[in-house]
């Protein structure tokens, strides 16, 4: 889905904007890379494998994903991607995914644009939970949930295939300011 009320993002001299078709090659760089992918469910054998995404991104269907370019303000430069995916307006809650080129990690840019999604997704769509998997072995991930205020809500033997594998992980929430968690009731 196309976005024309962007949320409000100013970290650095980094951006959100649309995706467009321009960013693929840009995109595909990063997400071809070994250490980038080894750790997602990303399985990728050239850059026209992300042509059919741009399908939905481009829909106006009131559930498609969303999916933003993170970019570098001075030259527009795509160095990361974050959105939401099985969005549910009757559920009214969504899945955050985001990815990011190696050369920008551990500058806090995927934490705080999760951030900023997060509190936009809460506003502008009246989602009531935000929820994100992620693969048993990827640790930073898992701690910028944490550091973006999700909690860990339980582990998916065998959730989604990952490069031919079953893949298993942790699943990850955050619910909307206003709603309160309660503890699980006993099994």
């Amino acid at each position: 889905m196309q976005i024309t009320n962007l949320p409000d993002f100013q970290y650095k001299e980094f951006g959100l904007r649309n995706i467009r078709h321009s960013d693929i090659p840009q995109w595909y760089a990063y997400l071809s890379k070994p250490h980038v992918i080894q750790h997602t469910s990303w399985n990728l054998t050239g850059a026209d494998d992300l042509l059919p995404q741009f399908d939905s991104y481009l829909s106006d269907e009131p559930n498609s994903p969303i999916r933003l370019a993170i970019v570098r303000k001075t030259d527009d430069l795509l160095i990361g991607t974050v959105g939401f995916h099985t969005i549910s307006g009757l559920n009214r809650s969504a899945e955050l995914a985001y990815d990011l080129a190696p050369e920008y990690w551990g500058q806090r840019i995927a934490q705080v644009t999760s951030e900023v999604l997060c509190n936009w997704g809460f506003n502008e769509f009246a989602l009531n939970r935000i929820q994100a998997t992620v693969l048993e072995s990827n640790i930073s991930s898992r701690k910028v949930l944490e550091r973006t205020g999700f909690r860990q809500e339980g582990y998916l033997h065998a959730f989604r295939m990952v490069r031919g594998k079953p893949g298993n992980f942790w699943m990850y929430a955050r619910l909307h300011p206003e709603l309160k968690w309660n503890e699980a009731p006993a099994a």
